[in-house]
Parts: structure tokens; C-alpha cells; sequence
């Protein structure tokens, strides 16, 4: 199998995502990984896909031609090197998951402290949403990530470095292990 990132984004309006996976199924392709989510009005996608061996990155994209087309989408097909079913799921990295909660005042550079100080602490990004949640004259700004970091005591002061420099933003910030497996 080959495997390929696609991602779409329009404006949000029903039958999207029916009509991307259709496109793929009538391929013989199979979605391994997907985020899909609404983004201020636009529905935005990303996936990975595993296709027959002779499909090609140019044949994905005429096959959802027809689909951007109708939903006015922009679509990008990129083939992903080391496509031989032996790949490293995103959180391989030998860390352990935590999930961290951040929210406060909205403000530039929250999630470029919060990311620094993870990946300083030796940290892995596996998953991170953010939202703007109450009233538009003054949001709270919501950050959640699920992340790895280093097993045993190295983990809890990674935890606390992350605390650390959310709290200087003047944001409050929880970080906890993870309790299921299914991570």
C-alpha cells in the first residue's frame, strides 16, 4: 500500500465529508488518520490515506477534483515517505501520554509558550485543539493537548515547567497523566 496526506478546506456546508471519503473509496483507498473539524466558518481536513500500490499522488487529486469542485475546496495531496506499513505511530516516542488544559484571557503566544516549554522539557505534541469560548467582547481562550513526555520524575518536572510558563502568560494550566491506555 501507498500512503499519502490530504488535506481540504472550504466553507463549511453538508455532504463534505461524504463526498471526500466517497472520492477515496471509489479509489480502493482507506483513511488511517483524520482530524476533521470547523474553523471559524470552514470545515478543514486532514488525512492519512492508504491506497492500492499503483495509485499516485496526481490520480488522488483527480479523484476529488470533481468534490473540491462542488464544495469549493482546496485540496493538497502529498505521498508520505516510508510508506511501508512499518511506520511510527505519533506517539512512539517512548514518552508517556499526559493530557494539558490550558485557559485565561486571550492573548498572542499561548501556544508558542505552552509548545516551547513542552518541547524543552522533551515533550511531544500528539494532539492540541484550541477554542474561544464566552462572550465576544471578552473571550476565554481554551487550549487542550494530549502530549507525551518522559516517564517517572522527569514526566512531573516536565509537567511543572509546562505549568510554569503557561502560569507566566498569566493563563492557568493543568497537566495530568493520562488514565487510559487507548492513548
Amino acid at each position: 500500500m501507498a500512503r499519502f496526506s490530504l488535506s481540504a478546506v472550504g466553507a463549511d456546508r453538508p455532504g463534505i465529508v461524504a463526498g471526500v471519503s466517497g472520492a477515496l473509496v471509489d479509489l480502493g483507498c482507506n483513511l488511517e488518520d483524520s482530524t476533521m473539524t470547523i474553523l471559524h466558518g470552514h470545515f478543514a481536513i486532514l488525512l492519512v490515506v492508504s491506497s492500492p500500490e499503483d495509485v499516485t499522488s496526481e490520480e488522488l487529486e483527480s479523484a476529488i477534483e470533481p468534490v473540491a469542485q462542488a464544495f469549493d475546496l482546496t485540496v493538497a495531496v502529498r505521498p508520505l515517505s516510508g510508506s511501508n506499513g512499518n511506520d511510527q505511530k505519533p506517539d512512539s516516542t517512548g514518552g508517556e501520554p499526559w493530557t494539558i488544559s490550558v485557559h485565561g484571557a486571550d492573548r498572542p503566544g499561548i501556544v508558542h509558550a505552552v509548545t516551547s516549554a513542552l518541547a524543552e522539557a522533551q515533550g511531544n505534541v500528539v494532539d492540541l485543539a484550541t477554542h474561544l469560548v464566552g462572550e465576544a467582547g471578552s473571550p476565554v481562550y481554551v487550549m487542550t493537548l494530549r502530549a507525551t513526555l518522559p516517564g517517572g520524575e522527569a514526566g512531573e518536572a516536565a509537567a511543572e515547567h509546562v505549568r510554569s510558563s503557561a502560569s507566566a502568560l498569566g493563563v492557568h494550566c493543568t497537566v495530568h497523566p493520562d488514565e487510559s491506555d487507548l492513548f
